[in-house]
């Protein structure tokens, strides 16, 4: 339970930070509405994530894993269509969000096993 709400806040910081530093990225709301892009990025991350790395394991075999990039990619592009209030424009914009969210669940993952 402590690692769902650990990543369920990870993400919602990973998106807020890309709120604030990433031009053509906006989250509009309040703390509820981040929260919910949380949940949203999180549950899309734990269950079509998975399925679409089985899906397209030829894809990530012949790419060299650079196919997960693309995979990421569709995900967040997925959770922004979900939530009206979390809007991404251009690829540069989902290139450095994707940066931001990976660093903040790299960090998250590296202490919580410390």
């Amino acid at each position: 339970m402590n690692r769902l709400l650990l990543h369920l806040l990870g993400n919602s910081l990973a998106l807020y930070a890309a709120a604030l530093l990433i031009k053509g990225v906006s989250l509009s709301g309040n703390i509820f509405d981040l929260l919910i892009a949380g949940f949203i990025l999180g549950i899309l991350n734990f269950f079509l994530k998975p399925i679409l790395k089985i899906l397209s394991a030829p894809l990530i075999l012949l790419t060299l894993g650079l196919f997960i990039f693309i995979i990421n990619l569709f995900i967040l592009w997925l959770a922004q269509y979900i939530l009206p209030s979390f809007v991404i424009q251009g690829f540069w914009a989902y290139f450095w969000t994707l940066v931001i969210i990976t660093t903040i669940n790299f960090l998250i993952n590296h202490y919580r096993e410390a």
